[in-house]
């Protein structure tokens, strides 16, 4: 599965948060936080799965450079845990 972020479109973690509860169908009781995220991401998802944030800058902005920061970190940390598992079907995240 691929999944597009429009960066012009993520203003807040909310934003983000709610764009990827409904794009990975996360139901009800997702806590809409990066440790819920974290869960979600690194366990629950079906892989493969493929994150493109497009205009990732725009969502830099917005958010803050922290902010920001936080949310790549958490992702790409996802990435890396796919590829220690060595499974052929992953999470991967691409920023444009």
């Amino acid at each position: 599965m691929r999944i597009e972020i429009d960066g012009s479109a993520i203003h807040s973690e909310s934003d983000l948060h709610e764009f990827l509860s409904r794009a990975l169908d996360f139901g009800p009781y997702y806590g809409a936080n990066l440790s819920a995220l974290w869960d979600r991401l690194s366990t629950d998802v079906e892989r493969p799965i493929e994150i493109v944030w497009k205009r990732a800058g725009l969502s830099r902005t917005a958010l803050g450079e922290s902010e920001f920061e936080k949310i790549r970190d958490l992702l790409l940390r996802v990435q890396a845990q796919d590829e220690s598992f060595g499974w052929s079907d992953r999470f991967s995240v691409i920023f444009e």
